[in-house]
């Protein structure tokens, strides 16, 4: 009995560390703006659109901008002349990634 306790809080302490660790590097992230590309626009409201994966999707572009606008769009849409696009993220600021 007690080598299970012993176990049970070894494998808590590390879920906790694995937390606060996890929390750490995402602030850290989030606050290194230097992989941003430079979209600075704001993203669409996920309510607008009825479709649950849209909405999800576009959810999580506005939780997450910074991972968003440091990925390459692979619609060629930053070429474009007709979209101008600068990353990922700027398919979220309109309706592009719905589409």
């Amino acid at each position: 009995m007690k080598r299970h306790s012993v176990k049970l809080i070894a494998i808590t302490a590390f879920v906790i560390f694995l937390a606060v660790a996890a929390n750490y590097a995402a602030a850290q992230i989030k606050k290194d703006e230097s992989l941003r590309k430079g979209e600075t626009r704001t993203t669409l409201n996920p309510d607008m659109f009825s479709d649950p994966r849209i909405r999800k999707a576009y959810q999580a572009a506005k939780e997450i901008p910074w991972v968003l606008d440091s990925i390459y769009c692979y619609c060629m849409c930053e070429e474009s002349p007709v979209f101008k696009h600068k990353s990922l993220l700027s398919c979220y600021v309109d309706n592009h990634a719905a589409m």
